[in-house]
């Protein structure tokens, strides 16, 4: 664990730059009356030169908080804004929010010209925190964040050594129980179908894939595992391909269940019968994983607790916006149907 930067700039140095004291910049910070137009004026431009930021706390107790929460979405590729992730995972944070009295403002960050944007509208007080989800393995955007002082957690992380606030499920572990599963059941020839590498998300749960069966002393050798991007197509053209590679695939772990449905649709079209031919594992049981037929072996990740969690955290650094960063994994859960 570790405390935020304090190399942020201070209401005193504000001051010092703009030749007024301290109550003034105050003032003009709250918007507050009685201060000259020109004294204003110096100071919001020693603010944006040195890139000052309100204390979230001092504006709580001046009654300045915004009462309203970003849920911020990096995900650059629009087709899975379709996915069944989006729309569970906002129903989530939304419920947990319900008792706050908090709006949730759903915001779009996919370039460097929209995360400026996004942390001046921050800067501006407009948000009291923010709530990321779908960051990629190089994205700055919650370390701009954090450096702004803003309250700020992750749905999942960017690296093994994330200093943001985030909450996790075990990936890899659950990836783990589901390839312990299958070759528990006799399968040996065991593939997987993975989400995008760029993301810690899906390097985990490959990282589970492999440990499992390095662990029964079994091949990972690379053309057993396909790149995906959690849609349902990637996941049909993904099962063409390790097809073509290895006819005599008897199992395969999907990263996610619509992509597991994609790899059924595959299969069925290649004349394979599920589970008799090839066991299929999806992961989220998200409702689709009722609705595949055969019904889909997945792994739960729980959602309505990562919910939970993300908002249990940001509020309680609204509270105190010195608490150090927070990481919280939660357990997964292998929910056994038909497919597997």
């Amino acid at each position: 664990m570790g405390r935020r930067r304090p190399d942020t700039p201070t209401l005193e140095e504000v001051a010092a730059r703009a030749g007024v004291g301290r109550g003034t910049v105050s003032r003009v910070v709250n918007n507050a009356a009685g201060v000259r137009e020109s004294t204003r004026r110096a100071v919001q431009q020693a603010i944006a030169e040195l890139g000052y930021v309100p204390n979230l706390a001092a504006r709580t107790l001046a009654g300045r908080r915004a009462d309203a929460v970003a849920l911020v979405v990096t995900e650059p590729d629009w087709r899975l804004f379709a996915e069944p992730f989006f729309s569970e995972i906002v129903s989530s944070l939304g419920d947990a929010l319900a008792d706050t009295g908090m709006q949730l403002l759903l915001t779009m960050v996919r370039s460097d010209t929209e995360r400026k944007r996004f942390l001046e509208y921050a800067r501006g007080g407009r948000v009291d925190g923010a709530l990321l989800v779908s960051v990629r393995a190089d994205d700055t955007l919650p370390d701009m964040l954090a450096e702004a002082r803003l309250p700020t957690v992750m749905l999942g992380r960017r690296s093994g050594d994330e200093h943001v606030s985030y909450v996790d499920a075990d990936n890899a572990g659950g990836a783990r129980s589901a390839v312990t599963h299958l070759l528990a059941t006799g399968h040996k020839a065991i593939a997987t179908i993975t989400g995008p590498l760029d993301m810690y998300v899906a390097q985990s749960r490959l990282r589970g894939y492999r440990q499992a069966l390095a662990a029964a002393g079994l091949s990972t050798d690379e053309s057993w595992i396909a790149e995906g991007d959690f849609t349902e197509e990637s996941g049909r053209r993904a099962m063409a391909r390790l097809l073509a590679r290895h006819p005599e695939i008897d199992a395969v772990l999907a990263a996610s269940d619509t992509t597991a449905a994609g790899a059924l649709r595959e299969l069925r079209a290649t004349g394979r019968r599920v589970p008799d031919d090839v066991a299929v594992i999806g992961f989220d049981d998200f409702p689709l994983s009722e609705q595949t037929e055969p019904r889909l072996t997945t792994v739960r990740q729980p959602l309505a607790e990562i919910g939970r969690a993300m908002v249990r955290l940001l509020l309680e650094e609204l509270e105190e916006p010195a608490l150090a960063w927070r990481h919280v994994i939660l357990r997964t859960e292998l929910i056994r149907r038909d497919s597997a």
